[in-house]
């Protein structure tokens, strides 16, 4: 019997004898509530169908959660020994969930809220039953069924303004109203339209207004399982008068009066110090009142351009929300809040219009003022981290360790300086004494600014937002086995967004200077590739780059989400013009040097999309497509090494290390096996990760890989046989690997160990690539920050 087939049969058993176990522990004449389905009225049109999810919402009692398809936790709370409360009894109880037991008298209350549900959403004649089945020992499951009927749909659609200065503006927007004659009269529906009644207003200047404001009069009499809705757009309430009758009227439009910023407020001094609000100081710029303390760390040209609240503007809810995202997103600031506070005065204003009956009237309402206050909190002016990574496979041990220093307001504008020093060690297991090591130490700057900074006058514009440049040096230095180079670089970048899901970057400067100082002869003779082969060579790489980011999961962290990423880059184009038009290649080479090292020509893009479908309250099923590919051309005859792609390690197949794998089914050597080096000009993979819940902060995931990489072929070139990707029997070369990972939340972090286990490998001879025998050598162990895609 092999491995597999052991892990199932124990699996089995496993959940045997925990359902035996759970079984045992039933009291005589109780039921365990073992589930819930839900048979919806499939005579309704899809579109119009209530759905099982939005019916389970209103079941009262909900089984026991399951993990991998056993009651562990069901089994874990009753395994406690309920005379006991010791800590190991407690720590069971804890971790464990105490057993539902069928209660009809709670079924009955889901039946009768599944009801009012229905009726709702406009099916005034709809049933709900249920049936409970306990012929199963000690279990139950319930089945609601639905039936919906007939539904009432919306007949004429009438407005009634109590408040008349409000009907030109409403009636203007109706072209978005979301009641239409026709549709199914759903409650939801018309609360969802209050709600953009009162934010469209909201964002006009009714500071005040609120869906209170709107009623609805539905006539259900009409006949014809129709019904008209009015819509009552009220006047405000501002007192009562001498008989104790409420006095209405017109909604006050705001505008605002004075926009003062708190540059540098400290909640907890300001509570504890009552005379903190009087020593500070106030300077105006361009209609910003910016309040300090001590003394002003910010320039307020700077501030100005992150405040984009005018006097005299009208109240916009919209404005503000946007303010406080762009306040935030400078990252200097650790919170922000936003008050308003109401000016006494007040002035009228008016116009004259035609309203709803065509006569022409003169409308008033009140204009009224506010204060705007915006108080800032910065962070800590500096800071400082300490990371640590770790890798391990059968081969080798990885062990790199990063410290850094942040300072966010080195010139007073804003800008974050990030310095960082690396130090990276690995040590192969079986190796030859003197190729056992090796060494990687690296540093870093980086210094960010809060806008674009370019040579010409750009115009803001509302559809970009959070502009940053980013100007950035770094260094690094290998000792490997076989080679030292230093990698040095230099970029100047630019960031934005929409200021929804999307983000760009384009970055118009990116130099890479590639010095190789040794490398192994022996080591260069013995690769196969000559791809590989020339890309351990002094080269220079300088080009352009950019990115495409969409991703909806900024504004919905726990529903569905959608990701995708395109990247690009091209190197060499305007280096090789300007080698071409000044000099010509030496007679004894075929290419162009600049400073004496030859430079890089090639094109390299890849896309990745990816989709996280939430199943339950904190289970998700999450998957990625990628692909990616790049070649050479003109000065080049290979991409640099750098620029190839790998497959393995903790965001990639996750059943191998770091370029343990690939590229194609080349056959891999002993010394490929002690130091990886597998890399290729093009990339397939595809992924699935089940994420679920464990206990407390432990979420766990269940998780299958599929990839590998490739070389692409060109005419004039040699590659290791089966390296090559064939449209026709590329699959063939696809590996697979599942496993199982631990994700620890910690609020800020989710700190994730993902242990691979490979099922097929297609760089493994003919006859052995499906991995039948468990072996460590088969496995692989990640750990990294943040979920893998």
């Amino acid at each position: 019997m092999n491995f597999w087939s052991r892990v199932i049969c124990l699996l089995i058993v496993a959940t045997m004898a925990v359902g035996c176990g759970v079984t045992r522990r039933i009291p005589q004449g109780k039921y365990l509530l073992q589930k819930n389905e839900i048979e919806v009225d499939k005579s309704v049109p899809r579109d119009e169908r209530i759905t099982a999810p939005e019916i389970d919402r209103y079941v009262r009692q909900q089984p026991n959660k399951r993990f991998l398809g056993t009651n562990f936790y069901l089994w874990t709370y009753l395994s406690a020994n309920p005379d006991k409360q010791n800590w190991w009894n407690n720590l069971k109880r804890r971790i464990g969930e105490a057993p539902v037991y069928l209660d009809s008298l709670q079924t009955e209350r889901s039946a009768s809220n599944i009801k009012i549900y229905m009726d709702s959403r406009g099916y005034f004649n709809s049933e709900a039953s249920y049936e409970i089945d306990t012929t199963s020992r000690h279990r139950a499951i319930v089945t609601y069924r639905t039936k919906q009927g007939q539904p009432y749909r919306i007949g004429q659609i009438k407005y009634r303004f109590r408040d008349r200065f409000l009907e030109p503006i409403i009636l203007a927007d109706t072209a978005s109203s979301l009641l239409h004659e026709g549709n199914v009269l759903d409650f939801t529906v018309l609360d969802k339209e209050r709600s953009r009644i009162s934010t469209m207003l909201r964002d006009n200047g009714y500071f005040n207004f609120t869906i209170n404001n709107i009623l609805y009069e539905v006539d259900t009499t009409v006949g014809g399982y129709r019904a008209d809705v009015t819509v009552e757009v009220r006047q405000v309430l501002t007192g009562y008068n001498d008989r104790g009758k409420p006095i209405m009227d017109n909604n006050t439009v705001y505008r605002l009066r004075n926009v003062n910023l708190f540059s540098n407020y400290d909640p907890t001094v300001a509570r504890s110090d009552s005379s903190f609000m009087l020593r500070l100081d106030t300077i105006e710029y361009r209609g910003l009142n910016i309040i300090y303390d001590d003394k002003l760390k910010v320039r307020p040209k700077v501030l100005r351009q992150t405040i984009d609240l005018f006097p005299n503007h009208l109240f916009s809810a919209k404005g503000i929300q946007d303010t406080y995202d762009k306040i935030m997103r400078v990252g200097y600031y650790r919170s922000a809040n936003i008050q308003f506070e109401e000016d006494t005065t007040s002035t009228e204003v008016s116009f004259i219009g035609a309203g709803t009956t065509g006569v022409n009237h003169s409308l008033s309402t009140k204009e009224g003022y506010l204060n705007c206050n915006i108080f800032c909190t910065p962070a800590l002016p500096q800071s400082y981290k300490v990371e640590l990574e770790g890798s391990t496979t059968s081969s080798f041990y990885g062990l790199r360790g990063t410290v850094g220093y942040q300072n966010n307001n080195i010139f007073r504008g804003m800008e974050l300086l990030d310095v960082s020093f690396s130090l990276g060690y690995e040590f192969m297991k079986g190796a030859e004494a003197k190729r056992k090591r090796a060494f990687e130490i690296g540093g870093s700057a980086s210094l960010s600014f809060p806008r674009f900074i370019v040579p010409f006058n750009i115009r803001r514009s509302a559809s970009i937002s959070n502009p940053r440049t980013k100007v950035e040096l770094s260094i690094n230095s290998q000792d490997r086995p076989y080679y030292q180079r230093v990698l040095s670089s230099a970029s100047w970048s630019y960031t934005w967004g929409n200021g929804r899901y999307s983000n760009y970057a384009l970055r118009p400067i990116d130099l890479t200077l590639i010095k190789v100082g040794y490398i192994d002869p022996e080591f260069l003779d013995r690769l196969q590739n000559p791809y590989l082969r020339n890309s351990y060579s002094q080269q220079l790489i300088a080009g352009i780059s950019g990115s495409y980011v969409f991703n909806n999961q900024i504004r919905n962290i726990n529903g569905n989400a959608t990701n995708l990423r395109f990247n690009w880059e091209t190197a060499g184009n305007l280096v090789g013009a300007l080698s071409h038009l000044l000099s010509k290649p030496a007679p004894e080479r075929d290419h162009y040097n600049i400073f004496g090292i030859r430079y890089s020509q090639y094109f390299r893009t890849d896309l990745s999309f990816s989709r996280k479908e939430v199943l339950g309250a904190k289970t998700a099923l999450a998957y990625r497509l990628y692909a990616g590919a790049g070649l050479a051309y003109g000065n080049s005859t290979e991409i640099p090494i750098d620029r190839l792609f790998y497959a393995g390690g903790s965001n990639s197949m996750r059943g191998w290390a770091a370029r343990t794998l690939g590229p194609g089914s080349v056959t891999i050597t002993e010394d490929q096996r002690i130091y990886p080096s597998q890399v290729g000009n093009m990339k397939i993979e595809a992924n699935l990760e089940f994420r679920f819940p464990i206990w407390s902060m432990f979420n766990g995931a269940l998780f299958f890989d599929a990839g590998n990489v490739f070389m692409i072929g060109q005419k004039g070139r040699e590659y290791a046989e089966g390296s090559v990707f064939h449209f026709n029997d590329f699959y063939k070369n696809i590996g697979f690997n599942t496993g199982l990972g631990i994700r620890l939340d910690i609020s800020f972090a989710v700190l994730r160990f993902d242990w691979g286990i490979r099922l097929y490998d297609p760089n493994q001879p003919m006859g052995e690539r499906w991995i039948h025998n468990f072996r460590w050598k088969n496995t692989a162990l990640n750990f990294g920050v943040g979920y893998p895609f």
